[in-house]
């Protein structure tokens, strides 16, 4: 697949769910494609459309490390992302590397991404908390930030305050999410 054919299949309709499997099992083979892949994404957030960003954060789940030789790229983007449906998916990517990076510890993160470009994630991810949108990037971040605050100490303090504050008026998953965060931050003496 080259970049021109990724575009055209990114911008040719909606895909369904076996489409983006098919994307996703020929990007595999093709890390390069990556970077491109994003790239779609924030072009569709202009045009309020989801394709490129559902494909990314599936090839993700399968191949988190091709995102490793564009994190910069990756970060400068999620800052300028205004749609749901972009922003979404990507504070699930933006979770699963604060998974690979604090939880596995997996070497390719942590020797890879600086303190800088954490904190770049930690105010992408406090900026989905605090907004007025859906749940689901909430909760996304709310993970993401639990980790990251095992790095900046001042972050957990923060976390625990807006929980409490937004708590009552989330819906059941993210009241359940925060549940589970507050009861971690409060085993680690927050």
């Amino acid at each position: 697949m080259t970049e021109n054919e990724l575009h055209i299949a990114m911008t040719s309709g909606r895909l369904s769910k076996a489409q983006v499997d098919v994307l996703v099992g020929n990007l595999i083979h093709q890390p390069e494609l990556a970077e491109a892949l994003f790239k779609e994404i924030l072009l569709e957030d202009q045009e309020g459309t989801f394709n490129a960003s559902w494909t990314f954060v599936h090839l993700m789940r399968k191949r988190l490390p091709y995102l490793l030789p564009f994190f910069g790229v990756f970060l400068e983007g999620l800052g300028t992302l205004k749609t749901e449906s972009c922003i979404r998916p990507m504070a699930g990517v933006c979770e699963m590397v604060c998974e690979a990076y604090f939880k596995k510890k997996d070497p390719a993160f942590v020797k890879n991404i600086t303190d800088d470009q954490l904190e770049t994630m930690l105010t992408c991810c406090f900026d989905w908390l605090i907004s007025p949108m859906n749940m689901a990037p909430k909760v996304f971040s709310m993970t993401s930030l639990y980790y990251l605050g095992l790095k900046f100490p001042w972050v957990h303090p923060e976390l625990k305050q807006v929980l409490l504050d937004t708590y009552p008026s989330g819906t059941t998953g993210y009241q359940n999410r925060a549940k589970k965060t507050l009861d971690k931050l409060v085993k680690l003496g927050v």
